[in-house]
């Protein structure tokens, strides 16, 4: 997520490329961006066979959600940063061609610290990728596409957040999770085959310094509020659902309805993201406060009773309603947060995001060890309610 560029297309050369090449473009970049997400939560489907394959816990086998999730958090800034002079194209297509590697090792490994080292691997490319892909797409089309060319490139990180994992999942069940990742590592080399192909050279423009970090986090109240209501929502929700398999199966839930339940999880989960798409030009602070209900009331209804499959479809329903309105309600929020500084404050916000995953999976995998898997559903609810009182204070000062 970077600063939304409106000015007109350009390339190496300073000649605009065709409208149509332009958005095959995007739709590679697009494609990129959902491989990468998917490949980083993938493993949320797929942890029991994970583990029991490669002989570890449950919750030690979340390391693999909570490696990238550090590594990205990391190399949002810094991969942006240090690649400022260097073709955009060339440094797009390094981090998606390393995404397609580690996942097919992973798919071919036969220890768990091989398979952490490639999810490391995936970590950098998916903080890096994140903060340039959005900025590079929008030179690419003409300027009064520019809104639409944002929507689809950020539904890639949407769609992989809702679908992926479902759509893993059930590749996983069906044919082995070795099969899972081997396909998403495919799919991330098909996006860097049409990367190659459709994009041109994109000559860098002027990017954040490590400078802009700091200044942009100390100024921005509003930024800071939606830093903190990353870290909440989104520790919140991968403390939860980075289990949501072993809490299924210990309702009784078989393990093939399971990948069914999260593609139910996705459709809603999309849905969310069109109703969000609607209220947060006008009602942003109450979608927000709306999206932390949604969460904790999901995660409690599933905590106090045994559910059949029927019922737990319901309560994912609302679960995906719920995060489905994460990604485009809190982009929005960060973007108007600090219109002046876009790319510094979505940089934060993405290194949040990732480091958010990466702990909310570590708090989860440690609750699960020790206590359980219920336990992780009252941790989630309780840190995803607490955005309330975290908005109404933003409030408060905005009205004095």
């Amino acid at each position: 997520m970077t600063s939304i560029d409106v000015s007109p297309p350009d390339t190496a050369q300073g000649t605009a490329p065709s409208p149509v090449r332009g958005w095959l473009a995007v739709l590679a970049v697009t494609l990129g961006i959902f491989a990468l997400m998917t490949s980083e939560l993938l493993p949320v489907g797929l942890l029991t066979p994970i583990g029991t394959a490669l002989n570890v816990s449950e919750g030690t086998t979340a390391l693999m959600v909570t490696v990238p999730g550090l590594a990205a958090a990391v190399a949002a800034p810094l991969v942006t940063v240090a690649t400022a002079r260097i073709d955009r194209r060339l440094v797009l297509a390094l981090l998606i061609g390393m995404v397609g590697t580690a996942n097919l090792a992973s798919a071919f490994a036969t220890g768990f610290a091989l398979v952490l080292v490639a999810r490391f691997l995936i970590g950098i490319s998916v903080g890096g990728f994140w903060s340039l892909a959005g900025g590079i797409a929008l030179r690419l089309v003409p300027e009064r596409h520019v809104a639409r060319a944002t929507a689809v490139v950020f539904g890639g990180v949407e769609t992989a957040s809702v679908l992926g994992v479902p759509a893993g999942t059930l590749v996983g069940d069906l044919s082995g999770w070795r099969t899972a990742f081997a396909a998403v590592g495919i799919l991330g080399l098909i996006s860097l085959a049409c990367m190659v192909v459709v994009m041109p050279k994109l000559a860098p423009e002027r990017t954040m310094t490590f400078a802009d970090l700091p200044r942009v986090f100390r100024t921005h109240t509003a930024v800071r509020v939606g830093i903190a209501m990353t870290f909440l929502v989104i520790t919140g929700h991968f403390t939860a659902y980075t289990f949501i398999r072993p809490i299924l199966r210990d309702d009784g839930i078989a393990d093939g309805m399971i990948s069914v339940l999260l593609l139910v999880f996705g459709v809603a989960g999309i849905t969310g993201n069109f109703i969000a798409g609607a209220l947060i030009a006008k009602r942003l602070r109450q979608t927000v406060c709306g999206i932390g209900v949604l969460l904790a009331a999901a995660m409690a209804v599933l905590a106090i009773a045994d559910h059949n499959t029927f019922s737990a479809a319901a309560i994912l329903i609302l679960w995906g309603l719920g995060y489905g309105a994460v990604p485009v309600t809190f982009q929005t929020w960060i973007l108007n947060a600090a219109p002046t500084a876009t790319e510094a404050a979505s940089s934060l916000y993405v290194s949040m995001f990732n480091l958010s995953i990466a702990l909310g999976a570590l708090v989860g995998g440690l609750a699960v060890d020790a206590v359980g898997a219920v336990s992780v559903l009252w941790i989630g609810g309780v840190l995803a309610i607490l955005v309330l009182p975290i908005v109404g204070s933003a409030r408060g000062r905005d009205r004095r």
